[in-house]
């Protein structure tokens, strides 16, 4: 066996080799001056098992362009089986045509994967589970929800509340709260799918005089956290923090969440910043020897 880390997640990527004691294989890479990039294995991968680990964050197209590059370098190299590790799938809130002349994106980047010859998939609180079963090969999506709550946990927010965005999210609270034990909830949250423009709806917590932590996949724009943020406030939580798998933090979405109160942002390193405190690289590891 012999792993791959990508360009964007050279980090994890050599964790993840440690962790299951296999040989990494260094990849040269760079951009062209016209944007597009290239790839190169640097070390054999002849009659393999191959694992690449490539997170898929902004900018999505280039990253997912290189996991093509160096799933298709491995194939014409003699790998003999190709797993992909993509800790953030971009693409992923689409499982289905909502209006009329859309491209399904998700189906697209699948089949891509797939002519790069790319046998399975594996990632982290995909944000559409219904996506992946429009793979055209098996795929699998595991929750770092229960490590983002032992971060908590050892801060000392045993019994903190948890809060999921929207009811489709619930889980993410439930998942945190077998952990923290504080009781959890949800807001009710509608998106314009045309402008995209946020509504979040009041609804009351007991939270007062208590630690509130909102639980999320993604934490982009970061206008949920900010609205879940000021509920919280305004029903009298004491400290709010905002946890998520993948820390995009477009623009300056840190700033606005900070600014509504929340204590402190926590993600993993399936998006590398400076908010990313917990890492999945046992879960992933875990999961590639189960």
């Amino acid at each position: 066996m012999r792993v791959i880390p990508g360009p964007a997640s050279m980090h994890l990527g050599e964790n993840i080799a440690r962790l299951l004691n296999v040989e990494k294989v260094s990849l040269a890479f760079k951009t062209f001056a016209d944007g597009e990039s290239y790839v190169r294995l640097e070390g054999s991968v002849q009659d393999q098992d191959v694992i690449i680990v490539q997170t898929t964050s902004p900018p999505q197209d280039t990253r997912l362009i290189q996991l093509a590059l160096i799933a298709d370098a491995a194939k014409r190299n003699g790998a003999r089986k190709i797993q992909a590790v993509v800790p953030y799938l971009a693409y992923a809130r689409q499982d289905r045509v909502f209006l009329e002349g859309e491209a399904l994106s998700s189906e697209t980047i699948a089949n891509m994967l797939k002519t790069a010859g790319i046998g399975s998939l594996l990632t982290v609180n995909v944000h559409q589970q219904k996506v992946l079963n429009r793979f055209p090969f098996p795929t699998c999506s595991v929750s770092a929800v229960a490590l983002l709550a032992g971060y908590f946990s050892q801060k000392g927010c045993d019994e903190a509340f948890a809060l999921a965005p929207d009811k489709g999210a619930i889980y993410l609270a439930e998942e945190a709260d077998k952990v923290l034990k504080g009781g959890f909830g949800y807001l009710d949250k509608n998106r314009d799918r045309y402008t995209g423009q946020i509504n979040v709806e009041k609804k009351s917590f007991n939270v007062k005089q208590k630690t509130a932590i909102i639980f999320d996949d993604v934490i982009s724009t970061g206008g949920t956290i900010v609205a879940a943020a000021r509920i919280l406030k305004e029903l009298g939580a004491t400290k709010i923090y905002a946890a998520c798998a993948h820390p995009l933090l477009i623009g300056d979405a840190e700033k606005r969440i900070l600014d509504a109160g929340v204590e402190e942002i926590v993600g993993t390193d399936s998006v590398p910043s400076h908010v990313s405190k917990v890492s999945v690289a046992p879960l992933l590891s875990k999961m590639l020897v189960s």
